[in-house]
């Protein structure tokens, strides 16, 4: 019969080798023909906390026992380093006799703590037994040995129940106590996996050991574990001071690894010094007192916090930009220091943002200057667009209050100049005057806007009317993409183009063909009709021309978006992932222009045109009458209406929790700094500007610092800080007026689809972290794959597809008004995006419970 072995609990009087922590034996027992003996007695339960149970690894069929465990957690208060005198002794001691290992390569919990103990022993920090530390870390000590006194290893480590366990032989070992940050977010708990603090009291130590340990690369040690980088073990004797015991060291520990940025640092450093040293420099961190008043001054300045929405808000002339220009200017030489000196320099980081900025807002310029060179019929070109990026960028980077925020002409600007240019010639009027006349109009609503707060109105705007807009403008980016590769394909596609359309050439060309045609037939025989060629100069090739558009499309999206998500493969480095992820656009667009204008130099591609005059214009505003001056406030009241909505939702995006920026919002100050550099483009001809999305978002991602934790096996990525300077927008602004100097070549080399391609790219790129899209990718999956995001734990199922499709409804209204080919339609776009507003505080709390949507419209994810 073989022999199947059980695990019996019974409460112990006092402790033995063979006892546990909490009081119990493991006693091995042996079932005999289906019966359990003991001492010559039969015994089919243990006893634990005054029951009985049995806890069998399997019964006669073969199948594996079961038992019950009970657990307890509770919270732990972090340490007041500021109050708490204890914290800093226990750091002091710490840092006199440290016990630190660096890059640890063992991949097993069992091993790295084996590790951590023989390295205190090194240390001449401690005298002890390692296996009997090892056995006091686990609460159960028995089945340890089996069969013929053969020692068991470890098979495994699992979180179980939140608390991490092995198993071995035929016992399970529970961790014996240990520490593990958690975050409450409206996600509710969400556990810190990236450190794990353990405790002990182990009866023959005379004094307390710590050891860190930093392993080489993240681990897998269970569900709330998974991505385990540092592990922290403190060794205490059992009869000490309670100022001294094992989780009062923990705590202090503990509330140090609890901070993300500071794990981050530790992850830079490469010696022991350093090491320590980040300690040091965290602990006068949280030294230092919080000024809550300042705090309390952020939220209220902040047009998203703050009390409610009142209307004498609105009288109070001048006092938004007073406040954001006083909480903002002592931080201003720090825009041009971060990064830059000290030691955490990021020289590297902010040279990849630059060229990618360059390229992200260089493309667009020659894009939409192309589009206003064709519907202005020169009046503003590709050149006056890139002299006006420059100009405005510059004064944006220098004086703005939200330095990540980058300004741009964009797509609806210029529709609305196209519109312009259809009044003029409808009614005669001259461009340059009406366009200035406008512009000027404009920009007195705009600041007269910041100077009345109404940027306070944002109160108003949620995070689901606010990422439909930006839905809408990643569409728009796709839009424009495929409206320029179909206007390619029906221009070429469907048969033989004549290659010029000089007359003179022309008929030179085909007097020469029928010469020949003539010759042919006075020879040859007079019923033969031969064939008829044209020279290849006057015939472009058809369709390779629009399939190599496509495909050059295509391919800048396909390879520009597999390099930006190459940092999250295994290949390369970290170091070196990072830095082809950041330069993912410009390497992208380099390679394909260089086979579209190369590799393909027999395919004439479509290029944007390029023309020899004045770059600014004056406006002579004596031709205009004053009926014709009423009429640009009219217009001037939409554009300032579309730019201010633009402006503010832009701003906000980029300012999200999620991305941990510290520096405040200047919503008011922007918004009349951005008045007044539409001035200047009004008066010399270049077209307008605001903050433009997602190149903002992507500004800010790019000078962040990434963490990323798996959830139920969803991998998320945590922004840890992001780097809030100046200087990238800045340089990638005045290289972009430098890149004046090199029209028409190089940049013609550019082609056109290489431009759609980026379009696409960017709007792949602004998907990231849009909680609608999200929810919208809900609606194709099972249900047993949905994340565990807080409106799926919070919020019944129904009511989230229902406002989901609520959402897609006004996008869908969105894209039909915002892309109607009628241009009169798109002036008052401004108007639609506004009654989002009341739909969404007065329509949808009529159709959804409130308490839902406002989880839905929380701002962590």
């Amino acid at each position: 019969m073989e022999d199947r072995k059980v695990l019996h609990f019974v409460p112990s009087e006092a402790p033995s080798s063979g006892s546990s922590k909490n009081g119990y034996v493991f006693q091995e027992m042996e079932r005999v023909d289906g019966k359990m003996e003991k001492n010559g007695q039969h015994s089919d339960a243990a006893i634990i906390n005054g029951s009985q149970v049995q806890i069998s690894l399997s019964d006669e069929d073969g199948l594996p026992g079961y038992g019950l465990l009970n657990t307890t957690r509770k919270y732990v208060k972090p340490m007041n380093f500021q109050e708490e005198v204890r914290a800093h002794r226990d750091l002091d001691s710490f840092m006199a006799q440290a016990s630190i290992l660096l890059d640890e390569k063992s991949a097993t919990l069992d091993d790295v703590l084996k590790r951590m103990l023989t390295h205190v022993v090194d240390d001449n920090q401690g005298d002890f037994d390692a296996e009997e530390v090892m056995n006091t870390l686990f609460t159960d000590a028995g089945g340890r040995e089996c069969d013929g006194n053969e020692k068991v290893k470890a098979a495994s480590f699992f979180f179980s129940r939140k608390l991490i366990y092995r198993v071995v032989a035929s016992a399970v070992h529970l961790l014996s106590e240990t520490i593990q940050g958690v975050t409450a977010t409206s996600t509710g708990i969400r556990y810190q996996q990236s450190w794990l603090c353990i405790l002990a009291n182990v009866r023959s130590l005379q004094k307390r050991h710590v050891c860190v340990a930093r392993l080489e690369r993240p681990q897998n040690w269970g569900a709330n574990c998974q991505e385990a980088r540092y592990v922290i073990l403190i060794l205490t004797p059992p009869r000490t001071k309670s100022t001294k015991s094992a989780i009062e060291l923990g705590r202090t520990f503990a509330t140090m690894f609890s901070d993300i940025s500071f794990r981050q640092k530790l992850l830079e450093t490469k010696t022991e010094e350093e090491f320590k040293q980040e300690l040091v420099n965290h602990r006068k961190q949280l030294c230092i007192v919080d000024e809550k008043q300042t705090e309390k001054e952020v939220d209220n300045s902040d047009p998203r916090k703050g009390k409610p929405l009142e209307c004498t808000d609105f009288v109070k002339v001048g006092k938004g930009v007073y406040d954001d220009l006083r909480r903002r200017l002592p931080l201003y030489p720090s825009d041009f220091t971060d990064g830059l000196t000290g030691k955490d320099r990021c020289l590297l980081k902010y040279t990849t943002t630059a060229i990618f900025l360059y390229i992200a807002i260089l493309l667009p310029a020659i894009a939409f200057g192309s589009l206003n060179d064709e519907s202005t019929r020169g009046e503003i070109d590709v050149q006056k667009t890139i002299i006006g990026q420059s100009i405005g960028g510059v004064i944006y980077s220098l004086f703005a209050g939200a330095p990540l925020v980058i300004p741009l002409t964009t797509a609806p600007l210029a529709i609305f100049i196209s519109v312009i240019r259809g009044i003029c010639d409808d009614y005669d009027l001259d461009f340059d005057a009406f366009y200035a006349c406008i512009g000027l109009w404009n920009s007195l609503f705009l600041i007269l806007g910041g100077l009345f707060n109404v940027s306070l109105l944002m109160k108003l705007f949620k995070r689901s009317t606010e990422e439909v807009i930006a839905l809408f403008i990643s569409i728009a980016f796709v839009g424009d993409a495929v409206k320029g590769t179909v206007k390619i394909f029906n221009h070429y596609y469907h048969g033989p183009v004549l290659g010029t359309t000089n007359i003179t050439v022309l008929q030179q060309e085909f007097a020469e063909i029928l010469e020949t045609v003539d010759q042919t037939n006075l020879t040859g025989p007079a019923t033969e009709h031969p064939p008829i060629y044209l020279s290849e100069s006057l015939v472009l090739c058809s369709r390779e021309r629009p399939v190599l558009c496509l495909l050059l499309m295509l391919g800048t999206l396909w390879f520009g978006y597999a390099l930006y998500l190459i940092k999250r493969s295994p290949y390369l480095n970290g170091k070196i992932r990072e830095v082809v992820s950041d330069c993912a656009l410009p390497i992208s667009v380099v390679t394909f222009s260089f086979i579209g204008s190369y590799l393909f130099l027999d395919i004439q591609l479509p290029v944007f045109s390029v023309h020899d005059g004045r770059i600014f214009n004056y406006p002579v505003f004596d031709k205009m009458s004053g009926m014709n001056v009423l009429s640009c406030a009219g217009l001037g009241f939409l554009l300032a209406l579309l730019i201010f909505i633009d402006q503010n939702i832009v701003i906000s995006l980029t300012h999200v929790p999620e991305h941990k920026l510290l520096k405040g919002t200047t919503f008011h100050w922007d918004l009349v700094l951005t008045g007044f550099i539409n001035i200047c483009m009004s008066c010399l001809g270049l077209p307008w500007m605001h903050a433009a999305f997602p190149h903002s978002s992507l500004h800010a991602r790019q000078l962040a610092k990434t963490e990323q934790h798996v959830e139920n096996g969803h991998l998320y990525t945590t922004i840890v800080s992001v780097k809030e300077t100046r200087l990238t927008s800045l340089a990638a602004n005045i290289l972009i007026g430098l890149s004046a100097y090199m029209l028409p070549i190089p940049l013609q080399w550019i082609p056109k689809p290489v431009l759609y391609g980026l379009f696409l790219y960017i709007a792949a790129t602004s998907l990231d972290g849009n909680q609608m899209v999200d929810r919208m990718a809900l609606l194709l999956k099972e249900q047993t794959s949905y994340p565990p995001t807080h409106y799926i734990r919070r919020v019944p199922q129904r009511k989230v597809h229902f406002f989901t499709g609520l959402q897609m409804v006004q996008l869908t209204i969105l894209c039909a008004f915002g892309m109607y080919p009628l241009p009169y339609m798109k002036m008052v776009f401004p108007l639609l995006m506004i009654l989002l507003v009341p739909i969404r505080t007065s329509l949808l709390p009529r159709l959804i419970e409130a308490k839902y949507l406002d989880i839905m419209d929380a701002q962590h994810m």
